[in-house]
């Protein structure tokens, strides 16, 4: 009988041992997941925050100060891996005093017979330049969506930081380039036109 208890107990023992690793197993899994999907607006907000990557800032209203120097401005547009867009700058660049507010366009054809949702990745070079490259509007703050051959311009509004003067490393820059990459979204249903305000339609 006492032999019994004691196998007894040592297979309750291992059991209970066995549940406790499952159960720890399971927490680490939920916790590093959570960390994965933390850590991606946690990175942009730090990309934000510094110009990390040259990653451009979102501000609310128009610079207060307009100095005499310039600089210019280049446009670049790509797009990624199997999206079927056409997608260019309509400007190739600009020269622009550091401080005025200013607006350039981007083109996009949808050259396809179905609708298709892209969305924009975006930074500056030199990277530096991120931190005070200031954009008001741009078509990139939200989804993109093109019906069957449908062709749109697409606004961003931006202006340069007269602070980049006193940055040490960006003093010189006289060149910079603003550049975009369009990616599908799959599985996306057409938004209302009330969703895309910053997208000026033209005719296809």
């Amino acid at each position: 009988m006492t032999v019994q208890n004691s196998s007894g107990q040592k297979t309750k023992s291992i059991v209970w041992r066995h549940r406790l690793v499952s159960a720890g197993l399971v927490l680490a899994y939920a916790a590093m997941l959570g960390a994965a999907y933390a850590a991606v607006p946690l990175y942009k907000l730090i990309c934000q925050a510094t110009g990390l990557n040259g990653t451009t800032q979102r501000v609310g209203a128009n610079g207060t100060k307009i100095l005499d120097r310039t600089v210019t401005i280049h446009f670049d547009a790509n797009i990624g891996a199997g999206m079927p867009w056409q997608f260019k700058p309509v400007q190739n660049a600009m020269t622009i005093r550091i401080g005025e507010t200013s607006m350039a366009y981007f083109s996009a054809l949808n050259p396809t017979g179905r609708t298709v949702t892209g969305s924009a990745r975006y930074n500056v070079t030199p990277e530096i330049a991120g931190r005070f490259f200031d954009k008001i509007q741009c078509f990139c703050f939200n989804e993109q969506t093109l019906k069957a051959g449908e062709r749109v311009e697409m606004p961003v509004t931006f202006f340069v930081d007269p602070e980049i003067v006193n940055e040490p490393g960006a003093q010189d820059i006289h060149d910079i380039t603003l550049s975009y990459t369009f990616y599908e979204v799959p599985g996306k249903v057409a938004p209302s036109a009330t969703t895309v305000p910053t997208v000026k339609i033209k005719g296809s």
